[in-house]
């Protein structure tokens, strides 16, 4: 598992894993991460050390307080509200910026929130058409 994290861009989690399987030694600079598994209290896939290097984004915090990647952190005091830098809404709407360098470890801490997941796949289509840069069918 090591020899895939280190050289990845981009990282997905989805498991059911309560202790972290990404440790923070395997992340180079640069990776984007979305941990998607830890979608209920006590899941942990990330080394919290990782989150401490990120550019945390999550779907909405009071939801990610009590069930995400976050959640264990929070919750023992190694991270604190400030360490999150933005709910996605935040980074979609503009007020908050997205990536600011080819360096930086961004981290998408997801509760599966459908209701924002459609409303945000709505807004990057209109903006992608609009761009007519992607090929709709």
């Amino acid at each position: 598992m090591k020899d895939a994290v280190t050289d990845s861009d981009i990282l997905v989690t989805v498991t059911p894993s309560t202790k972290p399987i990404v440790i923070d030694s395997w992340i180079k600079k640069g990776p984007h991460i979305n941990a998607m598994g830890t979608n209920a209290p006590g899941k942990e896939e990330l080394d919290p050390n990782i989150l401490k290097r990120a550019k945390i984004r999550i779907d909405d915090f009071e939801q990610a307080i009590h069930s995400v990647q976050v959640n264990i952190p929070m919750s023992s005091g190694i991270m604190k509200k400030k360490d999150v830098y933005a709910e996605i809404g935040e980074v979609i709407t503009g007020i908050k910026e997205g990536r600011t360098s080819n360096d930086e470890i961004t981290i998408f801490d997801s509760t599966g929130l459908a209701i924002q997941d459609v409303a945000t796949s709505w807004m990057v289509y209109k903006k992608a058409k609009i761009s007519k840069k992607v090929n709709f069918l």
